[in-house]
């Protein structure tokens, strides 16, 4: 199959399932990286930064990314399109049918289960991106114990999060300290 069809089919299937925004995406986004090559799981992490750190939603600013290491421009305007096109219609479909059902303890127990489905998913992506971020596989299966654990990641993970939770400011002020200090510290 050509690839641009391939990156519009993975794309739509991404956007159609993906349920509780673009971190939730990531386990389809790691799915197509094992699958389709265009990306290793290492780029997803440069991906979620890139797409975290520059305006617009994060799912289609990563379809955009993934779209254009596999196809091109033409392939991030294919990627980008077909992940928003899916949930645009089905959202349009829904918002005409819940104000008639949303009383309906069938379309609330609907609402209950996907909670913890969502839950679920985001833990799995943020696992996902610790594990490739702060820790090393490869140096564990090399024998170098030491070189396991990235120090200064998970040093800069620390503080990060005691600071987000003890100053509670904008995201972008987060994003701009540590890329300020990821040029510092060189990471």
């Amino acid at each position: 199959m050509n690839v641009l069809l391939q990156l519009a089919f993975e794309f739509f299937k991404t956007g159609i399932f993906t349920v509780g925004g673009g971190l939730a995406s990531l386990p389809f986004l790691y799915d197509i990286s094992d699958r389709m090559g265009w990306y290793t799981r290492s780029e997803l992490v440069d991906m979620i930064a890139i797409a975290e750190s520059t305006p617009g939603p994060i799912g289609a600013n990563m379809a955009t990314f993934a779209g254009y290491k596999a196809g091109g421009l033409l392939g991030s305007i294919i990627a980008s399109v077909s992940l928003i096109v899916g949930p645009m219609i089905l959202v349009l479909i829904i918002a005409n049918f819940l104000e008639k059902f949303k009383t309906n303890k069938h379309v609330q127990a609907v609402f209950y289960g996907l909670r913890p489905a969502v839950a679920g998913l985001i833990t799995a992506a943020c696992y996902g991106v610790m594990a490739i971020t702060l820790f090393s596989v490869d140096a564990l299966k090399s024998g170098d114990i030491l070189g396991f654990i990235n120090l200064k990641a998970c040093a800069l993970f620390a503080v990060m999060l005691w600071a987000v939770m003890k100053f509670k400011k904008h995201p972008v002020v987060y994003i701009a300290i540590c890329a300020v200090l990821g040029i510092l510290v060189k990471f």
